[in-house]
């Protein structure tokens, strides 16, 4: 039997002391099984990104124009691109740019979204009123849409791009931390720190926005894989990071529609690549959600 964090665990007759973030873990794995497939690919793709310098086989910068279009072998595992550059490399690093981005823009979306919608929540009124309006402005957009015009009026570049992804995120993100924040608003510690005069930034960062931290985890991981999926997307139409930068969503513009039968293996490896990340941070968002949130929560 388990026990608590720290505590001894009986393997094979011998009592071994366990860390408790390994008996966390261990439990995560038993009680959500997709959950922790998901955790092994977003851990996956960390490791490859760290390492890409380390076990990408050849240089993804470096072209050869007489290696055009070499098919998946041996020398190359997953085949050359237009360019004669190593498409497996690529893609290893390639989740650099994947998770830069991905998660720079969701830590902000979310943060911001977050700052937001306490602010709305604890000023409430007319406050309120004003900045729900807007956040239903944006949220009328779809994520593509509201993203394109960000990028039509900044420009191209990647920084460009994590800001025309973190504008969309930022009203998902405070509709739902606002909805947490209403009930913590009415809290009696809350009603104190008001009686005792401490100012309203006081409050929202450090009596609220802590009370809201499973939600912001939640949506931080579920944004990530969005994310990833929103910067592929921009890329492909060439409105993301520019050549020769390693990233997904570029290899799939480089596999135009006229490569599609002499090369497909341009566009099915990145693809992969694209569906396995947004996957597997969808698998591991949505178990993070079912354990950090009480109504969801089985065990």
């Amino acid at each position: 039997m388990p026990g608590p964090a720290g505590a001894a665990t009986e393997v094979s007759g011998a009592r071994v002391s366990l860390p408790g973030w390994l008996q966390i873990s261990l439990r995560f794995a038993q009680q959500r099984p997709l959950g922790a497939a998901g955790a092994v690919i977003v851990l996956g793709m960390a490791l490859a990104a760290l390492l890409a310098d380390i076990i990408a086989p050849a240089d993804p910068w470096a072209t050869n124009y007489s290696l055009m279009f070499q098919r998946p072998s041996s020398q190359f595992w997953l085949g050359t691109d237009s360019f004669g550059r190593d498409i497996l490399s690529r893609i290893i690093y390639g989740s650099r740019t994947a998770l830069l981005i991905g998660f720079t823009s969701a830590f902000f979306g979310s943060t911001l979204g977050a700052v937001i919608g306490v602010a709305s929540a604890y000023f409430g009124g007319r406050v309120d009123l004003l900045i729900q309006r807007l956040m239903d402005i944006l949220l009328s957009f779809p994520l593509i849409i509201l993203a394109l015009a960000v990028v039509a009026i900044l420009g191209i570049g990647t920084v460009n791009v994590i800001l025309a992804i973190t504008v969309p995120m930022i009203p998902r993100c405070a509709l739902v931390t606002r909805a947490s924040a209403l009930a913590i608003r009415e809290t009696p510690y809350v009603t104190a720190a008001r009686a005792m005069g401490f100012s309203h930034m006081r409050i929202i960062f450090r009596h609220m926005l802590p009370n809201v931290m499973a939600p912001y985890l939640i949506l931080v991981t579920a944004f990530l894989g969005q994310a990833i999926l929103l910067e592929a997307s921009l890329s492909f139409l060439g409105l993301g990071v520019a050549e020769p930068t390693p990233a997904w969503g570029l290899m799939l513009r480089g596999a135009a529609v006229e490569f599609a039968e002499r090369a497909p293996w341009m566009a099915i490896f990145p693809g992969l690549a694209i569906s396995a990340a947004v996957f597997g941070f969808n698998l591991f968002g949505d178990s993070l959600r079912d354990a950090l949130d009480p109504k969801l929560r089985t065990g």
